[in-house]
């Protein structure tokens, strides 16, 4: 036999074991992930009883406790981050609807305390309606980025950008600042905590009307300051948006029905587990670890990862498919506030969630801020622009896992049953729980009496 013959038949047996074997390569799960229809081959089912755990599904629940939430991160581009007296001033401020072109517009306007600081709307409105759903505030301090994009990476940068929205408080920077200067009270607070107020009393440097916005008028008074009179609007300017986030570092979830649950499971009290929960809110919660898979996205203590996915997300009726998190990391990226900028207080070192945040990728096309699952049932409606009404509307959706319109969805098809998607919403509505924050806090600091006299508008 020649030996080009024999090297036909060596190669023919080659491919034939190849054939019959499989590609070792592609055989190995950790190479290359093999799709799975039934998602109760990569998860075990829910037992019969429901309220028997896992040694490993005891550390899961354990980790999604609130009593192991870690302390509140110090957030180092913000001096008074944690200075009570700055707190108080930016509660103030909060709801002081003066910040707005129209005076009818606050914080609180979107972020209602008696709604888990949301606004029950699917966009949220202010002097007009925007694309996008107000997020709630509660617990965002433990957040390294802020809005469903990511446009900003702390609290203090994220307070400013809806006062100079067009369509949120429609006001300026200037304008602001002028507010602060004529009003006695808030200089005085003002000038504790950041030292003495400039004198901008020359409206030919300092313009009652200007700043880098989306209005003819303001914009081209703001061309022609000089960049040192910029400078001192700008300083002001952000000081009023770390007084702000100061007041919103307190705005922390307290624990839920389903923390008490998790602490019967902790101590093994069995009765009590079956008093704290029902058999299909324990099914939910099995499900909610597993085949349901929302624990990928909705994990710690605060049930977010903080990061951004896209999972297909259809867009609302009247708005263009949203690009995400590709266009808001370029924007906080460049943002004249952001932590490497002059008006951070941390050093560069301090900032390497921003250095190294990634730009490009297929993953972050159409992909949005994982949402905090904490008081869910009480936040409705749901995803970036209000398009699903429900929870029952958000469930459907993961369970067919539609192909997204822009991008690339990580879902896959859950294959709940009717009854286990009822399981899951039972679950759902159990991680709802009183704030922590102090009662006083939570409402307007502006007395009624005083409401026309300052020329604020109380708000919840």
């Amino acid at each position: 036999m020649s030996r080009s013959v024999t090297y036909l038949l060596i190669i023919i047996a080659v491919i034939a074991g190849l054939l019959f074997t499989g590609i070792p390569e592609l055989n190995q799960s950790s190479s290359v992930p093999v799709p799975m229809t039934n998602m109760e081959a990569v998860s075990p089912p829910v037992p019969l009883d429901p309220h028997e755990w896992s040694d490993n599904n005891r550390s899961v629940l354990l980790s999604l406790w609130l009593n192991n939430l870690p302390p509140l991160p110090v957030d180092p581009s913000n001096s008074v981050a944690d200075n009570p007296q700055a707190a108080s001033f930016g509660r103030e401020l909060f709801f002081d609807t003066r910040l707005s072109s129209n005076g009818m517009v606050s914080c609180a306007s979107c972020h209602k305390p008696e709604l888990k600081f949301t606004d029950g709307l699917p966009r949220a409105k202010g002097v007009g309606v925007t694309p996008r759903k107000a997020m709630t505030i509660i617990g965002t301090a433990y957040s390294p980025w802020l809005f469903w994009d990511g446009r900003k990476d702390s609290q203090w940068s994220q307070a400013l950008g809806p006062t100079e929205s067009a369509v949120e408080h429609g006001g300026n920077r200037s304008m602001y600042t002028h507010i602060i200067n004529s009003d006695q009270h808030y200089r005085d607070q003002y000038e504790s905590l950041f030292g003495a107020f400039p004198d901008i009393s020359d409206y030919e440097r300092f313009p009652l009307w200007a700043g880098p916005v989306d209005d003819d008028m303001a914009s081209a008074a703001w061309m022609n300051m000089s960049v040192e009179d910029q400078e001192v609007v700008n300083r002001i300017f952000v000081n009023l948006g770390k007084a702000i986030a100061a007041y919103e570092r307190l705005i922390m979830p307290g624990p839920s029905r389903f923390d008490s649950y998790v602490a019967a499971v902790e101590k093994g009290e069995r009765s009590e587990m079956e008093q704290i929960y029902t058999n299909s809110e324990a099914r939910g919660l099995h499900l909610f670890i597993g085949k349901a898979q929302c624990i990928n996205c909705h994990n710690g203590p605060l049930l977010t990862n903080n990061a951004f996915h896209n999972t297909g997300i259809p867009p609302a009726m009247d708005l263009l498919p949203d690009f995400g998190r590709i266009e808001g990391v370029i924007k906080v990226k460049s943002d004249t506030f952001n932590c490497l900028s002059q008006y951070s207080d941390a050093s560069e070192d301090e900032c390497q969630q921003l250095r190294f945040a990634r730009t490009e990728g297929q993953e972050i096309i159409a992909a949005f801020k994982t949402p905090t699952l904490r008081n869910v049932a009480e936040t409705a409606p749901y995803m970036h622009s209000g398009q699903l009404a429900t929870l029952t509307d958000v469930i459907r959706h993961y369970n067919e896992a539609p192909l997204a319109v822009r991008g690339h969805s990580e879902a896959s098809p859950l294959e709940l049953s009717v009854n286990e998607m009822q399981n899951l919403e039972d679950f759902l509505k159990t991680l709802s729980g009183p704030l922590i924050t102090p009662a006083d806090l939570l409402s307007s600091p502006w007395p009624t009496v005083d409401a026309e006299d300052k020329g604020v508008s109380v708000e919840g």
